[in-house]
């Protein structure tokens, strides 16, 4: 998906007590787990372990200018980063990028999102085209698309009870955040555009069953990799008159795209790709690594979920082919989202009775008796996450 949480972090202030008496800090020893954000620190060991193979040094020389290349419609789009998306697409098999597709990149996916509501909107329309999403939608679309209080685009909320007979956009997020199932367009009515998030449309994450082919399709560096502070998204976009005013819109509010942080995704991407195309020299490639690992993950989760005497349900997905692994596989979604049983608060039931924090259903458009829990933790909070959740015995009026 596309916005994480941010927090402020406070630098501590320096300790005067001797450290010999200090106590160690441990997860278990934190009263609060906070699963409600995506932040993918699953992935640090694997990156770890890479060594060297990912680093990129730059002189103090490089890099100098806004421009990478004057030529191209993206002119901040860094050439080794265009050429590592379009290589990775193509080796994983999830997005057609054939050289009429243009790429966008950003500051994230949430400005590309921005950027796109710009570009597919227009100054001459009477009203604000109305913006929609099936529910459960992604919780951070309602406050993006209003932020700013932009006179080109408004939220108009569930794209299932859509009826309006005006323009719109509907944002399509396949798989979904939060419940992990694979989405096309609700409305389909004349006039209609949409904006397809496919931010999780990764092997690790869902089998990939065709080359994805929308006009506007966008990617984040942070859920592909794991490198969430880096910044770095991108769009496959096959207009070129709203792929140069996407450019437009981040050249006006950022002047472009760090040329470092692409260097560095290029760098990551680029390595991924040869992983994927030599299995046999490097090992166990990245995303065989994060399917293995989501899956572990998963079948503990269901584990729980079947021993908590109907306190919580979780989803069932289907089994698909999926062409990069060439063998039948399970989806494995980075957010588990959570049934609790009727007249429960599922958000309230997990933070009274086991200091969890999560991100409730209603953020998402649904009822209370639904929540998000991140699956993308560290080993150690998820491990704490299954042990809290296997004791939950829902006696907390969580309304």
């Amino acid at each position: 998906m596309v916005v994480g949480l941010v927090e402020t972090a406070v630098p501590a202030a320096k300790s005067t007590v001797s450290s010999a008496v200090k106590k160690p800090t441990t997860l278990s020893s934190d009263p609060i787990i906070n699963v409600a954000r995506g932040d993918p620190t699953i992935y640090e060991p694997y990156w770890k372990k890479m060594g060297d193979r990912c680093k990129v040094v730059i002189a103090g020389d490089e890099f100098m200018s806004y421009f990478c290349n004057a030529m191209n419609l993206c002119w901040f789009l860094l050439p080794e980063l265009d050429n590592a998306i379009r290589t990775l697409h193509r080796v994983v098999g999830n997005a057609m990028v054939d050289d009429d597709r243009f790429i966008v990149v950003g500051n994230g996916s949430t400005q590309l999102f921005h950027a796109l509501l710009y570009a597919l909107s227009s100054p001459d329309m009477p009203e604000p085209i109305n913006v929609v999403a099936a529910a459960p939608f992604y919780s951070s679309y309602p406050e993006e698309t209003k932020f700013l209080r932009s006179e080109l685009s408004k939220w108009a909320g569930d794209a299932n009870c859509y009826d309006k007979d005006e323009p719109y956009i509907e944002v399509v997020t396949s798989p979904n955040n939060p419940d992990g199932s694979i989405r096309g367009t609700v409305v389909n009515r004349e006039g209609g555009k949409a904006i397809h998030d496919l931010a999780y449309y990764w092997p690790q994450y869902a089998p990939i069953t065709s080359k994805a082919d929308h006009d506007a399709m966008l990617f984040t560096f942070s859920k592909a990799t794991g490198h969430a502070g880096t910044r770095i998204g991108w769009a496959i976009v096959k207009d070129k008159v709203i792929a140069a005013k996407m450019v437009k819109f981040i050249e006006v509010s950022s002047i472009g795209v760090s040329r470092e942080a692409q260097l560095r995704a290029a760098k990551v991407l680029g390595v991924i790709a040869d992983d994927c195309r030599n299995p046999d020299v490097k090992g166990e490639n990245f995303f065989e690594y994060g399917r293995r690992l989501m899956s572990e993950r998963w079948g503990k989760l269901r584990e729980v979920g079947m021993k908590s005497n109907g306190v919580f349900s979780l989803p069932n997905y289907p089994r698909d082919y999926c062409k990069f692994t060439g063998e039948y596989t399970d989806s494995n979604p980075a957010f588990a989202w959570l049934k609790s049983k009727e007249g429960l608060n599922c958000e309230n039931l997990l933070r009274d009775e086991s200091k969890i924090i999560t991100r409730g259903g209603p953020s998402f458009g649904v009822d209370s008796t639904y929540t998000r829990v991140s699956m993308l933790s560290r080993d150690v909070e998820f491990e704490l996450l299954l042990e809290r959740l296997a004791a939950v015995k829902g006696t907390v009026n969580g309304s």
